[in-house]
């Protein structure tokens, strides 16, 4: 059931991307093939390759270590499961594993909607921070807060981009927008985080 799930979400992509993206050579193409085969070293090489970039996607789409954790883990098996079926040659394994790693956490996202705010554990008080380093963890958890607080589609159009790199055109076709309006949220994004972090400057640690 699961595998048939995942091979329709696959499918459904397909016709999404169609038409929307070019057609790119896949660097994972080889890994992927070794992958479905069962190869050992394959799966690692995967794991290694692959785990990195969907726990820094879900962190900064979630916010929260925990269930960025649980999503990167459930990403990496649904691409285990989806290897030996995978269709090579209309889009890239990486784009269709953001696609997957994205779905979950908007998932995440609708369920932390329909929880009432007085229902939600509070964050454990972890003390002082050691002071080496203080400022630069205050500054990035101020940017990973106002992240956060951004529309959902104009921060994953920002993470998509800036903190995964793909390229305009890649994170259009899996947002499935033009490049235009993907140009347009990233715009109304930046500005957004630009307003709320206006007070932190370059130098601040005083370096």
């Amino acid at each position: 059931m699961a595998g048939a799930a995942v091979l329709t979400g696959q499918s459904a992509f397909f016709k999404t991307a169609r038409g929307r993206m070019a057609t790119y050579a896949d660097p994972d193409e080889d890994l992927v093939r070794r992958v479905g085969q069962g190869d050992p070293a394959a799966i690692q090489a995967m794991v290694a390759r692959k785990l990195p970039r969907m726990l820094a996607l879900a962190h900064r789409m979630l916010n929260d270590a925990a269930e960025a954790e649980d999503v990167a883990q459930e990403a990496m098996l649904r691409a285990w499961r989806q290897a030996p079926r995978w269709q090579s040659g209309v889009a890239r394994f990486d784009t269709w594993l953001h696609r997957v790693g994205l779905n979950l956490c908007y998932d995440r996202l609708r369920r932390r909607r329909e929880v009432p705010t007085d229902a939600l554990p509070e964050r454990p008080d972890d003390g002082p921070a050691p002071d080496r380093g203080l400022l630069a963890a205050d500054v990035g958890a101020r940017v990973d807060a106002a992240l956060a607080r951004l529309p959902d589609r104009q921060r994953e159009a920002i993470v998509l981009c800036h903190y995964q790199e793909l390229t305009n055109i890649e994170a259009a076709g899996l947002m499935d927008v033009s490049v235009d309006a993907l140009e347009s949220l990233l715009s109304r994004g930046r500005r957004a985080l630009r307003q709320a972090l206006a007070d932190i400057r370059p130098g601040a640690e005083g370096a």
